[in-house]
Protein backbone atom coordinates (compact mmCIF):
# COMPACT_ATOMS: atom_id res chain seq x y z
CA UNK A 1 0.00 0.00 0.00
CA UNK A 2 1.12 3.40 -0.85
CA UNK A 3 0.22 7.23 0.31
CA UNK A 4 -0.89 8.48 3.79
CA UNK A 5 -2.12 4.94 4.74
CA UNK A 6 0.63 2.81 4.15
CA UNK A 7 2.67 4.34 7.61
CA UNK A 8 -0.84 4.58 9.65
CA UNK A 9 -1.48 2.34 12.81
CA UNK A 10 -5.39 1.55 12.99
CA UNK A 11 -5.52 3.76 15.84
CA UNK A 12 -4.27 6.77 13.69
CA UNK A 13 -6.27 5.99 11.11
CA UNK A 14 -9.13 5.93 13.03
CA UNK A 15 -8.26 9.56 14.74
CA UNK A 16 -7.88 10.64 11.31
CA UNK A 17 -11.31 9.87 10.43
CA UNK A 18 -13.07 10.85 14.11
CA UNK A 19 -11.07 14.42 13.85
CA UNK A 20 -12.12 14.66 10.38
CA UNK A 21 -15.62 14.01 10.82
CA UNK A 22 -15.75 15.80 13.90
CA UNK A 23 -14.98 19.01 12.40
CA UNK A 24 -17.45 18.34 9.51
CA UNK A 25 -20.42 17.46 11.90
CA UNK A 26 -19.68 20.27 14.16
CA UNK A 27 -19.72 22.99 11.25
CA UNK A 28 -22.31 21.28 8.63
CA UNK A 29 -24.69 18.49 11.10
CA UNK A 30 -24.68 14.97 10.27
CA UNK A 31 -27.46 15.13 7.11
CA UNK A 32 -25.19 17.70 5.39
CA UNK A 33 -22.08 15.28 5.74
CA UNK A 34 -21.42 11.84 3.51
CA UNK A 35 -19.25 8.93 3.98
CA UNK A 36 -17.48 9.37 0.84
CA UNK A 37 -16.55 12.91 1.64
CA UNK A 38 -15.29 11.88 5.34
CA UNK A 39 -12.88 8.97 3.91
CA UNK A 40 -11.99 11.97 1.25
CA UNK A 41 -10.81 14.12 3.91
CA UNK A 42 -9.33 11.94 6.38
CA UNK A 43 -7.46 10.01 3.29
CA UNK A 44 -8.58 6.77 4.32
CA UNK A 45 -9.66 3.97 2.20
CA UNK A 46 -13.01 2.39 2.44
CA UNK A 47 -12.41 -0.23 3.64
CA UNK A 48 -10.54 0.77 6.83
CA UNK A 49 -13.12 3.41 7.12
CA UNK A 50 -15.80 0.52 7.62
CA UNK A 51 -13.24 -1.47 9.90
CA UNK A 52 -13.22 1.39 12.19
CA UNK A 53 -16.80 2.28 11.95
CA UNK A 54 -19.11 -0.39 10.27
CA UNK A 55 -21.97 2.52 9.48
CA UNK A 56 -22.45 6.52 9.43
CA UNK A 57 -24.40 6.26 13.00
CA UNK A 58 -21.71 4.01 14.54
CA UNK A 59 -19.44 7.55 13.44
CA UNK A 60 -22.19 9.96 14.35
CA UNK A 61 -22.15 7.92 18.20
CA UNK A 62 -18.33 8.43 18.40
CA UNK A 63 -18.85 12.20 17.71
CA UNK A 64 -21.74 12.48 19.92
CA UNK A 65 -18.86 10.76 22.42
CA UNK A 66 -16.13 12.63 21.49
CA UNK A 67 -18.30 15.94 21.39
CA UNK A 68 -19.34 15.74 25.20
CA UNK A 69 -15.57 14.32 26.20
CA UNK A 70 -14.23 17.73 24.57
CA UNK A 71 -17.29 20.33 25.08
CA UNK A 72 -19.36 19.69 27.99
CA UNK A 73 -16.58 18.32 30.21
CA UNK A 74 -13.69 19.83 28.66
CA UNK A 75 -14.61 23.71 27.80
CA UNK A 76 -18.19 23.90 29.82
CA UNK A 77 -17.13 21.84 33.05
CA UNK A 78 -13.80 22.01 33.56
CA UNK A 79 -13.83 26.00 31.91
CA UNK A 80 -16.20 26.89 34.89
CA UNK A 81 -14.57 25.50 37.76
CA UNK A 82 -11.20 26.92 36.68
CA UNK A 83 -13.29 30.59 37.23
CA UNK A 84 -15.30 29.90 39.94
CA UNK A 85 -14.40 29.33 43.50
CA UNK A 86 -17.44 27.80 45.10
CA UNK A 87 -20.93 26.35 43.61
CA UNK A 88 -22.82 29.29 42.84
CA UNK A 89 -19.95 31.01 40.84
CA UNK A 90 -19.13 27.87 38.73
CA UNK A 91 -22.65 28.02 37.64
CA UNK A 92 -22.89 31.59 36.43
CA UNK A 93 -19.04 31.00 35.20
CA UNK A 94 -20.20 28.97 32.44
CA UNK A 95 -21.99 32.08 30.59
CA UNK A 96 -19.00 33.81 30.97
CA UNK A 97 -16.89 30.32 29.44
CA UNK A 98 -19.95 30.79 26.76
CA UNK A 99 -19.38 34.54 26.19
CA UNK A 100 -15.64 34.00 25.22
CA UNK A 101 -16.54 30.90 23.06
CA UNK A 102 -19.16 32.66 21.49
CA UNK A 103 -16.64 35.01 20.27
CA UNK A 104 -14.21 32.57 19.10
CA UNK A 105 -13.40 31.19 15.83
CA UNK A 106 -14.10 27.34 17.45
CA UNK A 107 -18.33 28.49 18.24
CA UNK A 108 -20.31 26.46 16.65
CA UNK A 109 -23.45 25.36 17.79
CA UNK A 110 -24.60 22.80 20.20
CA UNK A 111 -23.89 19.07 18.11
CA UNK A 112 -26.31 17.12 20.27
CA UNK A 113 -29.57 19.56 19.70
CA UNK A 114 -28.38 19.71 15.97
CA UNK A 115 -28.13 16.05 15.66
CA UNK A 116 -31.38 16.15 17.68
CA UNK A 117 -33.40 17.97 15.68
CA UNK A 118 -31.88 16.64 12.56
CA UNK A 119 -32.65 12.69 13.50
CA UNK A 120 -35.72 13.71 16.10
CA UNK A 121 -36.65 12.28 19.42
CA UNK A 122 -37.31 8.54 18.48
CA UNK A 123 -34.29 8.01 16.22
CA UNK A 124 -31.01 6.20 17.81
CA UNK A 125 -29.13 8.99 17.07
CA UNK A 126 -31.71 11.78 18.78
CA UNK A 127 -31.77 9.29 22.02
CA UNK A 128 -27.94 9.78 21.98
CA UNK A 129 -28.31 13.51 22.07
CA UNK A 130 -30.62 13.51 24.52
CA UNK A 131 -28.47 11.63 26.87
CA UNK A 132 -25.55 13.85 26.23
CA UNK A 133 -27.91 16.75 27.25
CA UNK A 134 -29.29 15.08 30.12
CA UNK A 135 -25.03 14.33 31.33
CA UNK A 136 -24.68 18.19 30.49
CA UNK A 137 -27.80 18.66 33.27
CA UNK A 138 -26.67 16.43 35.75
CA UNK A 139 -23.59 18.42 35.92
CA UNK A 140 -26.00 21.72 36.75
CA UNK A 141 -27.80 19.55 39.47
CA UNK A 142 -24.57 18.65 40.81
CA UNK A 143 -23.33 22.21 41.12
CA UNK A 144 -26.87 23.48 42.63
CA UNK A 145 -26.58 20.64 44.87
CA UNK A 146 -23.41 21.45 46.08
CA UNK A 147 -24.84 25.28 46.41
CA UNK A 148 -27.80 23.94 48.65
CA UNK A 149 -30.15 25.24 45.98
CA UNK A 150 -34.00 24.25 46.98
CA UNK A 151 -35.11 22.12 43.97
CA UNK A 152 -32.50 20.93 42.06
CA UNK A 153 -33.58 19.32 39.04
CA UNK A 154 -36.25 22.20 38.74
CA UNK A 155 -33.56 24.24 38.78
CA UNK A 156 -31.23 22.60 36.61
CA UNK A 157 -33.25 22.02 33.53
CA UNK A 158 -34.35 25.32 34.26
CA UNK A 159 -30.75 26.64 34.07
CA UNK A 160 -30.45 24.49 31.15
CA UNK A 161 -32.93 26.27 29.05
CA UNK A 162 -30.52 29.24 29.66
CA UNK A 163 -27.95 27.41 28.46
CA UNK A 164 -29.25 26.23 25.18
CA UNK A 165 -30.89 29.88 24.23
CA UNK A 166 -27.68 31.82 24.84
CA UNK A 167 -26.29 29.56 22.17
CA UNK A 168 -29.00 29.45 20.01
CA UNK A 169 -29.41 33.70 20.45
CA UNK A 170 -25.32 34.01 20.05
CA UNK A 171 -25.81 31.53 16.77
CA UNK A 172 -28.20 34.18 15.50
CA UNK A 173 -26.00 36.63 16.20
CA UNK A 174 -26.36 38.18 19.59
CA UNK A 175 -23.12 38.65 20.90
CA UNK A 176 -24.48 39.43 24.60
CA UNK A 177 -26.44 36.17 25.03
CA UNK A 178 -23.63 35.08 27.52
CA UNK A 179 -24.19 37.89 29.93
CA UNK A 180 -27.45 38.43 29.01
CA UNK A 181 -28.16 34.95 30.65
CA UNK A 182 -25.68 34.84 33.21
CA UNK A 183 -27.82 38.17 34.55
CA UNK A 184 -31.08 35.89 34.26
CA UNK A 185 -29.05 33.15 35.83
CA UNK A 186 -28.53 35.26 39.26
CA UNK A 187 -32.04 35.87 39.35
CA UNK A 188 -32.74 31.89 39.08
CA UNK A 189 -30.03 31.06 41.54
CA UNK A 190 -31.90 33.93 43.67
CA UNK A 191 -35.13 31.98 43.49
CA UNK A 192 -33.88 28.42 44.16
CA UNK A 193 -31.69 29.78 47.47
Amino acid sequence: MHGPEATSTPVKARERILSTSYRLFARRGVNGVGVDEVIERSHVAKATFYRHFPSKQALVLAYLERREQEWTHGLVEQGSEARGNNAEERLLAVFDVFDEWFDSDDFDGIAFITVLLEMGKDHPLGQASIEHLANLRAITRRRAEEAGLREPEEFARAWHILMKGSIIAALEGDTGAARRAKSMGKDLIAQHR
